[in-house]
């Protein structure tokens, strides 16, 4: 019987960077993968794909509706192959997957495949692809299992017409009306691409706002742009029933009176957030308790009940998001190895990769509210940038929250072009306890979409922006 210092069972952005990391450690080190490819929910069906998609989109998009104001003029009908543009996602994932067997080939961690589960604290059983059965011992084990998507009790997904993003991202067609229920991260991005290829899309959202988990301007300005572009915004709506007829999908909802109202459409996609996956893994068998709704609890170190198996990412609480799992996957390594790593939950982003782009990082404004807390906020908009001018890109702006006392960051909340890559700067600044002040004394390159930054910075302390 094979013996490891370290199982991780599951290969996403979790499960795969504990194991580099428990290798580079000088652990022996093993991960289990149910599917044929490496990488999890984010690189198979997740945010590589959508964001292949996402760049897709936009370039055609561009070229049928900005080419033109740009001087660039195409002869003859811009054409969508729907069937080429699916053939490239799966070629950008299959590249990322390949990358992920290189890296654990590299950091020489024997990979197994096939479905993982608990034979005791110390052995796990290993269903194999090819057929047969393994045990394998493992001093440790990292749980990395990941999520699956949610949907609601009476909705029944066929996976043609109901579908889950899953199926959204292989569609043999752009759908003629596309109904979105939630209007979270999942649903606003694939919205958007379909109505960029010319499919009319509506979402229907149970809350007050879309993307109601994040600052409400940031909402605001958002339904603003995505209703610009055509896409039709139902909030405060609870969806009570979805019925398919042959390639017609019905979905009723009462509305915030009580009325009830209809939509119609060729397919439906449900977006309803997502829901731990453990499924299969036999953790009683292990003595792990897990939860009602599949989710593992665990320490401040990551470790569940019984002191040698930890879990990480999707499975257990906090933002179901690529980079935290990543992150507890290289904490959880630490740990192991007697290590004191550190995360900051609080300076976890946030991000939507819409067009534009939506990105925030600790506190929202109803967050500070809520907690008594007294702050200054500064705002700045995207269009008063000349990068923004000069790309076209002047939709949004960029919010810094500071504490009144101190003028230390709370949290900074942008939206606008690439704002996803600049959020990266309000996390460091944080992460080093910054004021507004420092961040306004910083030099931001001219023109950049950074520089609006430092403009809400300079709002924040004194309300002294330079370019409004």
């Amino acid at each position: 019987m094979s013996k490891y210092d370290v199982v991780v069972i599951g290969s996403g952005p979790g499960g795969y960077v504990a194991a580099i990391r428990c290798a580079q450690l000088g652990m022996k080190t093993a991960i289990i993968e149910k599917y044929s490819t490496l990488g999890g929910t984010c690189l198979n069906v997740g945010c590589i794909p959508s964001k292949a998609l996402l760049d897709s989109s936009h370039h055609y998009e561009d070229a049928v509706k900005h080419f033109e104001e740009h001087g660039i003029e195409l002869s003859g009908d811009v054409k969508i192959n729907l069937e080429k543009m699916m053939n490239r996602k799966s070629a950008v994932v299959q590249q990322t997957c390949d990358g992920v067997k290189y890296l654990m080939d590299k950091n020489k961690i024997e990979v197994f495949q096939g479905v993982g589960s608990f034979k005791d604290a110390t052995h796990i059983n290993i269903d194999k692809a090819e057929g047969g059965t393994e045990t394998i011992e493992a001093t440790n084990t990292i749980i990395a299992t990941g999520s699956k998507p949610s949907s609601l009790p009476f909705i029944k997904l066929d996976k043609e017409r109901v579908i889950t993003s899953t199926e959204a991202l292989k569609l043999k067609e752009i759908p003629k009306h596309m109904l979105v229920i939630g209007g979270g991260v999942i649903g606003l991005e694939l919205g958007q691409v379909y109505s960029r290829l010319g499919a009319e899309v509506t979402v229907v959202e149970y809350m007050d706002r879309i993307i109601p988990t994040m600052d409400s301007a940031l909402a605001k300005e958002l339904a603003k742009v995505l209703k610009k572009q055509g896409i039709t915004l139902n909030v405060s709506h609870k969806v009570k029933s979805v019925e398919r007829n042959g390639d017609e999908v019905i979905v009723k909802a009462d509305d915030k009176k009580g009325n009830e109202v209809e939509f119609k459409g060729d397919y439906c996609l449900v977006s309803v957030g997502r829901r731990p996956f453990t499924d299969g893994l036999n953790a009683e068998a292990a003595g792990v308790e897990v939860g009602e709704r599949g989710m593992i609890t665990v320490n401040e170190h990551l470790q569940t009940n019984v002191k040698n198996i930890y879990a990480i990412g999707d499975v257990v609480k906090g933002a179901m998001l690529a980079h935290k799992a990543s992150e507890e996957g290289s904490f959880v390594a630490e740990v192991i190895a007697g290590q004191k790593p550190h995360i900051n939950y609080n300076l976890i982003p946030g991000v939507v990769y819409t067009w534009p782009e939506v990105a925030a990082v600790g506190k929202s404004e109803e967050e500070l509210k809520e907690a008594g807390v007294e702050y200054k906020a500064g705002k700045f908009p995207m269009r008063a940038l000349g990068r923004s001018r000069a790309s076209g890109d002047t939709d949004g702006f960029v919010k810094i929250l500071s504490d009144a006392k101190t003028d230390e960051v709370l949290g900074v909340h942008m939206i606008g072009a690439r704002t996803a890559d600049l959020i990266a700067e309000a996390v460091t600044a944080m992460e080093f306890r910054a004021s507004a002040e420092d961040i306004a004394r910083m030099s931001h390159a001219h023109p950049t979409y950074a520089e609006a930054i430092k403009e809400a910075a300079l709002a924040a302390t004194g309300d002294r922006a330079l370019h409004v």
